[in-house]
């Protein structure tokens, strides 16, 4: 099939069209959307899977108990270094080429992390693997765009929604399932193994895609690239590292990597003002409210992620209950997460707009603080069994936060930033779950970790996690505080849905 590019479908001009003169819809549309529904799946599983894998994974290669977190938390750093250019590179080589590559490469390391004789080798295969999902992740949107068009475009790009929010509620339970089925003795080899027949099938598929790519071709900006990585690693790393408090190297690490993320900012709006194309649009930092969305949404997912590694170490670790009884427990919490989400995007936030937001916030808090009581009620050794419940509060509240956050955050961005704050907002989404399965899970395992020691170490580690989310709650009012002064307008803009 001959490579196609195409403007955006489903523009003003396709509005105006007459049934004589449109053109024949594209034959394999639904078959191709398929294979971009599952490569999205397949990416989002494998970054909560593994949590619930982790504590058997270290049982079989040894090592330190620091290196658990880092079983999820190096995917999903590369997966949010990677974000920051995979998108421009659809543009540029097109965007069928581009997700081909990231689904053969997302395959063959989730072989190789099968396959991997120690700790390092896995983390370090994580870290490409997460590198390969961003190639794929930011392509799928305008993919759908190329092949869809009319009163078609929404419904495909509606899909997207549920199966996000099935993802959420099958990984953990799915990690804890295969890893305790033991397939073929193949154990927590499983997890990853999993995702080698769905890769497959959307290479079998992908010559059905449609290619697209920008009309114009902007331009990498390799120095931006760079400087982004570099000051990322500095302040990420060396905070996440070990467990515990971090010591005066982190700090000075985490400083240092301040200072190059300045650099970088600089270098943006030299790049804009000279004519260049930034990697990230500078006038996106201008004022508040973008800004404050960026911390909103750092902070309030360490929080989400750091609940779910705390839960998983202290079931497995402290009270080695097993990989299923932990995926289990997360169940509530996932199924609270996927209604809530349904609820929010289609009556709450269209009615009560951005207020939806902070009853999110609250709920969650409501959440942690069930949890810890249920820790501290639980006798020494024995399972929390107000857990569950109170996890399924928490998700509630993950559930009621996340449409309107994206919403709120995108509604008043510019057409030409649209693309730069999607790209910024999904990294930044990614970060936080990294710092918070390393620093909150480190709180955790710089506890004593059985009996009664676990329940005190789960619940030092929700009390960070609280922390944070006081931190993301204060991010979240300075995000909405001028949009609610102006009468609450920002129910009018819940359809652009993240």
């Amino acid at each position: 099939m001959a490579e196609h590019s195409t403007a955006p479908a489903g523009t003003a001009d396709g509005a105006t069209r007459t049934a004589h003169d449109a053109p024949p819809a594209y034959r394999w549309r639904w078959t191709a959307l398929i294979a971009l529904l599952t490569a999205e799946a397949m990416n989002l599983l494998d970054a909560t899977i593994v949590q619930v894998a982790g504590p058997v994974i270290h049982a079989d290669l040894g090592g330190a108990t620091a290196t658990i977190p880092w079983y999820s938390a190096a995917y999903t750093l590369a997966f949010a270094l990677g974000l920051l250019t995979a998108a421009r590179l659809g543009d540029i080589a097109g965007r069928r080429r581009v997700f081909r590559i990231g689904v053969s490469a997302f395959a063959l390391t989730s072989l190789a992390c099968a396959l991997a004789p120690g700790a390092a080798v896995l983390i370090g295969m994580r870290t490409v693997q997460g590198a390969a999902a961003a190639l794929i992740i930011p392509q799928t949107f305008g993919l759908i765009r190329a092949m869809f068009d009319g009163d078609e475009l929404p419904k495909a790009l509606g899909t997207i929604g549920p199966v996000m929010g099935l993802s959420a509620v099958l990984g953990p339970a799915l990690g804890g399932v295969l890893t305790h089925a033991d397939l073929f003795g193949t154990s927590w080899r499983a997890v990853f193994l999993v995702n080698l027949p769905l890769a497959a099938a959307v290479l079998a598929i992908t010559p059905r895609l449609r290619e697209d790519r920008a009309p114009v071709r902007p331009r990498l900006d390799p120095v931006g690239t760079a400087l982004a990585m570099a000051g990322t690693a500095l302040l990420v790393c060396p905070l996440a590292a070990g467990t515990g408090a971090p010591d005066d190297s982190a700090w000075a690490a985490a400083g240092l990597g301040a200072l190059v993320l300045a650099v970088f900012a600089a270098h943006q709006r030299r790049a804009a003002a000279a004519g260049r194309t930034p990697l990230v649009e500078p006038s996106l930092l201008r004022g508040r409210a973008f800004p404050a969305a960026l911390a909103t949404s750092t902070l309030f997912f360490a929080v989400m992620n750091g609940v779910m590694i705390t839960v998983v170490l202290q079931l497995e670790l402290g009270l080695h209950t097993g990989p299923l009884t932990a995926g289990l427990t997360l169940l509530p919490w996932s199924a609270g997460l996927a209604v809530a989400s349904w609820a929010a995007g289609s009556h709450l936030v269209p009615r009560y707009g951005a207020r939806v937001l902070h009853a999110g916030v609250a709920a969650l808090a409501a959440g942690l603080a069930a949890a810890a009581l249920a820790y501290r009620a639980a006798p020494a050794g024995d399972y929390p069994t107000g857990l569950p419940f109170a996890l399924a509060l928490a998700g509630l509240g993950v559930g009621l936060f996340t449409p309107p956050f994206f919403t709120t955050a995108l509604s008043r961005v510019s057409p030409q930033e649209t693309g730069s704050a999607a790209g910024l907002l999904n990294a930044v989404q990614q970060l936080g779950g990294t710092l918070g399965v390393a620093v909150v899970g480190g709180v955790y395992l710089a506890g004593d970790g059985s009996g009664r020691a676990a329940g005190l170490s789960a619940q030092h580690a929700l009390g960070t996690a609280g922390a944070l989310l006081a931190a993301a709650a204060v991010a979240a009012w300075a995000m909405t505080a001028r949009r609610a002064a102006r009468g609450g307008t920002e129910a009018h803009g819940a359809g652009a849905a993240h």
